[in-house]
């Protein structure tokens, strides 16, 4: 009996688990908002993109805990689809709570690679919580375009 109960509460803990990770973003989700944002940029133009990225009910742009960010090669935020406090910032020496330069490694991986991932603990904007998060960047013209997931 006590080998049955533990298999069904195994089951009913794994039933659960692919609900949770529902919650949450997937790197494959960030990369594609990624480039349905770079997609708009270039079809649409920065204005329009920007309102798009910046408007919650968006959701191309806004799913769960994944939304896009724009920054310029120089640190400073052009869009951001969480915190509008954030545009027009230079924010290239802004820290994590570990004291990472997140914008800076952004802006590096943008220069260098052209994309990729950049790791850091931000707040996430559905729990409230410091968490560790990854985000995809990739340069678009003089810009780079990000989305991030949350571990």
């Amino acid at each position: 009996m006590k080998g049955f109960l533990a298999s069904v509460a195994m089951g009913f803990s794994l039933l659960s688990m692919p609900a949770w990770a529902a919650d949450k973003g997937s790197a494959d989700e960030a990369v594609a908002m990624v480039k349905k944002a770079a997609a708009m940029i270039k079809a649409e133009g920065k204005e329009k993109a920007f309102a798009a990225f910046a408007d919650a009910g968006n959701k191309d742009f806004h799913d769960r805990d994944l939304y896009v960010f724009v920054y310029d090669l120089n640190g400073v935020n052009l869009a951001h689809g969480n915190n509008p406090k954030m545009v027009g910032k230079n924010l290239l020496e802004l820290k994590d709570q570990e004291g990472k330069p997140l914008i800076r490694q952004m802006v590096d991986v943008a220069k260098t690679k052209g994309k990729g991932w950049v790791d850091y603990k931000w707040p996430n904007p559905v729990t409230k919580a410091i968490e560790a998060k990854s985000s995809y960047v990739e340069k678009v013209d003089d810009m780079l375009v990000g989305s991030g997931i949350y571990k």
